[in-house]
């Protein structure tokens, strides 16, 4: 059972004024109130970046973050203090199965909505799977080394589209040069919680650096803030309907296994840091996250997926009250709805979103570093140097396969390549001995 008998749904929030604010435990609500503007803020720059560089509408996104944390606070039952935003593994495949240019509104979007629910629906059943069955199986086909290899596939995968978009120039190049720097001068140097949000620190200062020399010293292409200034304050946001080509759903479907291994160690994380047995709740986060995926999907935004940003704020500000999060997804929603909130965000220039995501692309690369030291991983066994070879060049490389009418972009082939490489070598238990020399 996913609960004790004696227990409802939902918690019953204890109000409480101690440092330290367990999950089932609350703030007053004004504190409440402003540790959920807070996670908002944690999780914009990212969240927004997305759909920016997918061609996505940011409104719908940021609606959709919004929506789709409350749908996964209502399936936790509130157990679980997570945010969902936008997911940067969905970034390569739609940009592939929609032929996307790399700027402005993405023409061919109604296509990559149909991969990401499918990717939603293969993840929903997942989750329905570690509820009857457990979640040790998932540890069981994708160990770290795996889910390392297939992270930093990803990462590399998406390289050439950050350079692209700060290679149009000098100015350009100079521009995303600055955003890369201020983003790590803001992660590392500015006081208390702003460290949390270095991509919107270094995305505001590579705008204001871009507007003196584009719009002041005609540099580069002006920023035009006509719409930004024509726009109304509350509007509905532009849904998209989305088309189901089976070409498209291979490519992106695959992701889910991507989001199952992320939120499994994010819920592992949260377990961590409150000192709450969260076990019992992976089933029901992965379909919460299944659900909000799906619901996205199906009007015009993004797959979503619980935020590393948002954690990382409940580990400086140790409130990890879930109530907060439902004031965040409320006031996401709220900015969904709001035209000039989608005006700023479109006049955003290129170099600076190349800049950010040099720093995001890059950071995803990193990330397969870190589960490779955190989890031991023991690369002088052959199996791991392969596995990881094998799905590292992959991604960078956009391995494409053709099965009749199915492509498999470089990321499915990384993912599944990953999974079925190390299950067939590790058949055989090898020994250090056995290792190959990477120097040869």
């Amino acid at each position: 059972m996913d609960r004790a008998p004696t227990e409802g749904w939902f918690p019953r929030w204890k109000l409480t004024t101690a440092d330290r604010v367990a999950p089932d435990e609350r703030l007053a609500w004004p504190q409440t109130g402003i540790a959920g503007f807070q996670h908002v803020v944690a999780m914009f720059g990212s969240t927004v970046l997305a759909p920016i560089i997918m061609g996505f509408d940011p409104n719908v996104a940021v609606l959709f973050s919004g929506i789709g944390t409350l749908i996964f606070f209502l399936i936790v039952g509130g157990r679980v203090p997570s945010y969902l935003g936008s997911s940067f593994s969905f970034i390569a495949v739609v940009i592939a199965a929609s032929a996307y240019a790399g700027s402005g509104p993405n023409a061919n979007i109604g296509v990559a909505l149909g991969g990401i629910i499918a990717a939603g629906v293969v993840y929903l059943i997942i989750g329905l799977i570690v509820i009857k069955a457990g979640y040790r199986w998932i540890e069981i086909i994708m160990p770290p080394v795996v889910t390392g290899g297939i992270v930093a596939a990803i990462g590399l995968n998406l390289a050439p589209i950050a350079i692209k978009e700060i290679s149009g120039g000098d100015f350009d190049r100079f521009i995303g040069i600055i955003t890369i720097v201020a983003v790590g001068v803001g992660a590392v140097y500015a006081p208390g919680v702003l460290r949390r949000i270095p991509v919107l620190i270094g995305g505001a200062v590579g705008y204001l650096v871009y507007w003196i020399g584009a719009n002041l010293f005609a540099l580069g292409k002006p920023i035009d803030f006509s719409v930004l200034a024509t726009a109304p304050w509350i509007g509905v946001p532009h849904f998209t309907a989305p088309t189901f080509s089976m070409t498209a759903i291979a490519l992106i479907a695959p992701v889910a296994i991507i989001l199952v291994a992320e939120n499994l160690g994010h819920i592992k994380a949260i377990a961590a840091m409150t000192g709450r047995d969260l076990d019992r709740y992976i089933g029901r986060a992965f379909v919460g996250d299944g659900l909000a995926t799906i619901l996205s999907g199906s009007f015009g935004g993004t797959g979503v997926t619980t935020y590393a940003e948002n954690m990382g704020v409940m580990a400086v500000t140790k409130i990890y009250s879930t109530l907060v999060f439902v004031v965040a997804a409320v006031i996401a929603i709220l900015l969904g709805f709001s035209p000039k909130f989608g005006a700023l965000i479109h006049s955003i220039p290129v170099p600076v979103i190349g800049g950010l995501a040099v720093v995001i692309f890059g950071l995803i690369t990193a990330t397969a570093g870190r589960i490779w030291v955190e989890h031991k991983v023991d690369f002088s066994e052959t199996k791991n140097l392969i596995t990881t070879a094998a799905a590292v060049i992959a991604g960078a490389g956009d391995l494409t396969l053709q099965f009749g009418g199915f492509t498999l972009g470089g990321i499915g082939t990384a993912t599944f390549g990953a999974i079925l490489i190390y299950a067939l070598l590790n058949a055989k238990k090898t020994k250090p001995h056995d290792a190959i020399d990477p120097a040869l």
